[in-house]
């Protein structure tokens, strides 16, 4: 069975109603006082429900990974852009911006194409008190050696400060902080304070129009590898300080310190977020660091579904998807792996190599090809592109390693569903417009520096990232963090792709006729993000995959809509493969790259019911929705023309990088257990 329709007529409309009803010196301390940060206030009683609750849900994008000039890596810090000011960007309004006057002050403006519905600041929860102390003339380590070093240039303070949690057990730097720390910590409460205060004000004039949470980043970088994750907290009950990487150098020993600080019972409550596992060299492997027991094992991975339900698996810095030519996963290449990838395996990678501390680092430069990490292996240089890859670098294999996991323990250590993010670093949560990226990290403020390889995987190597999506009843922090928790999410590279994912047993065959499509979805079966229970005598499991495109310019028409299984055979043997289930990859699309524009048909929405008829009950399994869009032009091609012809550089024409993109959205799986546990 796998009978499709392409929506039309009142079904679609019917599907925009219901589906698509939301969219859509220089100093780094908090604001001095003439700045008038925004004072923390009471909101308003807010009503038992907004006015457009949906048992039913709906569709709501956000950014959950945006940094400000409060990170002491933010390109903000040249703008001077605050939390403030990314909460403003996020609900539609025009923020100052590159390029720099002058005077040294932003001459420019920038504004996002269509506001967010949510939005989570996450600076950088490791340095809030060392980059106030080097910046603020009347800090006490303002006049120090250190601090002078590290206002030679952003890049040359933004090594010497990294340096620190560049090691499995990071301390922070005892000429900075002392040798207990004590001043760094105090000098990081204000800026942690005055980021609490601009979410709970954004959040307050929000209602139930924009929601903003209070979260940080937990940035560990050892040997140079990503070991990074974004902390969520539910409401405005929150710790004194972050828990940073510096404090608990490992996930486990994170979700313990933060449970200490934050207790349900006293209102407080959190979630973490991995992110860019493409770049971690195999340190997002479950269980590091602890001994391999039984009783530890079981322990964690409970402590992680509890805790981590959801991985950002797209940014500025590449897909964290899958990659091909990992040999211990069997199935077929998958050509949209490469999509906006900077790991592909048998490539030559040149990275950029550092060696020394404070300011004795030498920079230097090293080629080697990428290659599977030897079993149980780590690795290292992945924040710069090299370095071995790992199962668990990747989501869809690493969600194979999970279901292994399970077979031994009973839980699954990464039962993870799916959202991506910007990363933005320039306070412009949800800039996704590829014609209209004007960059998100340090050194991408022109067109001629995006478009030459960065210090990380960034100028021509990055994108503009993607967004977050989520089903909730209303647009308020607790329905938000709950879609969150039950993983019922999905992430896209950009356009607001809304797809729509539930698995069952008897799903009827023409049920994509019916305006009780998700009404029924709901009743007989389970959404994106939940469990199948056990099968049937002779059952086969049922797919309704529906998806609407994004109605602005911004998305191009559907391609296909693809299935993506994953599963472990009776040996052992980690399996996946990659089924198109409506639209048609080879339609013919196309991009006219010398003016960006669009050519060939594609859909405006497609439904699918679908039954896998190779099915094996006895067998783990997961499944998930891929929907791709026809062909794009890449945000190169765009700033190639800014430049004047006889100026650009030969990357516009040589053909070294892609100059198209296909985008496209990716929903949190579905797993069947033969348990039915």
């Amino acid at each position: 069975m796998g009978r499709t329709i392409e929506l039309h007529g009142k079904v679609v409309l019917a599907a925009a109603l219901s589906w698509v009803v939301a969219c859509g010196g220089e100093s780094t301390s908090p604001p001095a006082p003439e700045e008038k940060a925004p004072v923390e206030k009471a909101a308003a009683a807010a009503p038992e429900r907004c006015a457009d609750y949906d048992a039913n849900r709906q569709p709501l994008f956000g950014d959950t990974h945006v940094h400000t000039r409060l990170s002491f890596d933010a390109a903000a810090n040249t703008t001077g852009s605050t939390p403030v000011d990314a909460n403003r960007f996020a609900r539609g309004l025009e923020i100052d911006f590159w390029p720099m006057g002058a005077d040294g002050k932003p001459a420019g403006k920038y504004k996002i194409d269509r506001p967010l519905d949510f939005l989570a600041v996450s600076d950088h929860g490791e340095m809030l008190g060392e980059r106030r102390l080097c910046r603020e003339p009347d800090s006490p380590r303002f006049d120090s050696e250190f601090c002078k070093a590290a206002r030679v240039s952003e890049r040359q303070g933004m090594v010497m400060l990294a340096s620190v949690i560049s090691v499995d057990d990071p301390m922070r730097h005892p000429e900075l902080c002392g040798e207990d720390g004590k001043i760094c910590r105090e000098f990081a409460k204000e800026p942690w304070q005055f980021i609490q205060r601009a979410a709970n004000e954004a959040n307050a004039n929000g209602g139930c129009d924009f929601t903003s949470f209070i979260a940080y980043e937990y940035t560990g970088t050892p040997e140079t590898s990503n070991y990074h994750r974004n902390v969520i907290f539910r409401g405005s009950n929150v710790p004194e300080l972050p828990v940073s990487y510096i404090e608990a150098p490992i996930d486990s020993e994170l979700w313990k310190q933060l449970d200490a600080v934050c207790k349900k019972e006293d209102g407080c409550d959190y979630l973490t977020i991995p992110h860019n596992s493409n770049l971690a060299n195999g340190r997002m492997q479950p269980y590091r660091r602890i001994e391999h027991t039984m009783e530890n094992k079981r322990a964690y991975a409970q402590k992680r579904l509890e805790r981590e339900p959801i991985i950002e698996m797209f940014q500025h810095k590449g897909n964290s998807e899958c990659i091909n030519g990992l040999s211990t996963v069997l199935g077929p290449p998958d050509e949209l792996c490469n999509i906006e990838a900077v790991r592909v395996m048998g490539r030559a990678e040149t990275y950029v190599t550092r060696t020394g501390t404070g300011t004795d680092i030498e920079m230097g430069e090293a080629t080697e090809v990428t290659g599977e990490c030897e079993e149980g292996a780590i690795g290292s240089q992945g924040m710069l592109g090299a370095g071995c890859v790992d199962e668990t670098d990747f989501v869809r294999s690493g969600l194979l390693i999970g279901l292994k996991e399970e077979q031994e323990t009973g839980f699954n250590p990464m039962k993870l569903g799916m959202i991506a993010a910007t990363d933005t670093h320039t306070a412009t949560p949800g800039a996704v417009d590829e014609r209209d990226w004007r960059g998100a990290v340090s050194g991408e403020a022109t067109p001629q520096e995006r478009l030459v390889p960065g210090l990380l995987t960034s100028g021509i190597d990055g994108n503009a990232g993607g967004l977050a999506g989520v089903w909730a009843e209303e647009n308020t922090r607790d329905s938000i963090f709950d879609a969150m928790l039950r993983r019922e999410v999905w992430g896209t590279s950009g356009p607001r792709i809304v797809p729509r994912f539930f698995g069952g047993w008897s799903y009827s065959e023409d049920l994509c006729n019916s305006n009780d499509l998700v009404a029924t979805g709901y009743r007989d079966g389970v959404p994106m993000g939940g469990d199948l229970s056990a099968a049937p005598d002779g059952g086969k499991p049922v797919f309704v995959a529906s998806v609407v495109r994004d109605s602005s310019d911004l998305g191009a028409p559907l391609q296909q809509l693809q299935l993506i299984k994953g599963w472990i055979d009776g040996d052992g043997q980690m399996h996946n493969t990659v089924m198109t289930i409506a639209g048609n990859p080879d339609n013919g699309a196309s991009v006219d790259v010398t003016t960006g524009e669009r050519t060939g048909r594609g859909h405006d929405s497609l439904c699918t019911v679908y039954r896998d008829d190779d099915f094996d009950p006895s067998v783990p399994s997961y499944y998930y929705l891929r929907a791709v869009e026809n062909p794009s032009a890449r945000w190169t091609v765009f700033d190639c023309m800014r430049i004047p012809e006889d100026e650009r550089p030969a990357v516009c024409s040589d053909g070294s990088y892609p100059s198209t993109i296909q985008e496209m959205a990716w929903t949190s799986p579905i797993w069947y257990r033969p348990d039915g546990s």
